[in-house]
């Protein structure tokens, strides 16, 4: 049940892994009723806080620490001859150069919030039995419990989330060069060439800020 849950979430609503792996009860199910005599309901949408998504800080969750390096540095010309004037002045004086006092600001990213329609009936159904499983083996779930849990009782974090469904997808499946992306390029693929829907479309469903970064896809 959780696997079918977690292959659903990917191929038919674009779930980056930290997503998946961020995703609590209360964003796709409404609990009801006291511990022993739980009831549910599947929402008709789930709206993605954009604390979960990809470069954001998460608000200190200690389930989305992800470190994402920045790789390179970006100067206008005229900022390029500024540093290299200064630089050439502390060679000149003999002070030791640090390089970090030289680089531009970093503009801190922010994730992007989505409300998603939960509408599929594959994916209703998917949630619909693995919800009911939690409950079953955990009467006191509660809505800020994490939705998807490790053999062990944990939570993911994203790079044991996407281990486990690349297994999924290549090991079980024999899907090659699948990945825990590939639920993310193929919404993208039918959206625009299955549903004939522009490229904005597709941009706004994996939550995008740039269509260039959509054409990838």
């Amino acid at each position: 049940e959780k696997n079918t849950a977690i292959m659903q979430v990917s191929f038919k609503l674009a779930l980056r892994a930290q997503e998946i792996a961020l995703l609590q009860i209360k964003e796709v199910a409404q609990l009801k009723g006291p511990p022993g005599a739980r009831e549910f309901t599947i929402f008709d949408v789930m709206s993605l806080p954009a604390s979960y998504t990809k470069g954001a800080n998460a608000n200190g969750r200690r389930r989305s620490a992800s470190v994402y390096d920045r790789k390179t540095l970006r100067f206008s010309v005229e900022e390029f001859h500024r540093v290299l004037d200064q630089v050439a002045d502390l060679a000149h004086a003999g002070a030791e150069i640090d390089p970090t006092r030289f680089y531009p600001d970093v503009n801190k990213r922010s994730g992007k919030s989505r409300d998603l329609p939960l509408v599929d009936p594959t994916l209703r159904e998917a949630l619909q039995n693995y919800v009911a499983l939690r409950i079953e083996q955990d009467p006191y779930l509660k809505p800020t419990d994490p939705l998807f849990i490790t053999q062990k009782g944990g939570s993911y974090s994203p790079n044991t989330l996407q281990e486990h469904m690349a297994l999924m997808l290549r090991g079980w499946a024999g899907i090659e060069k699948a990945s825990s992306h590939s639920g993310r390029r193929t919404v993208a693929t039918d959206i625009i060439h299955g549903q004939g829907q522009s490229i904005k479309v597709a941009q706004k469903a994996l939550g995008h800020k740039s269509a260039a970064t959509t054409a990838i896809y």
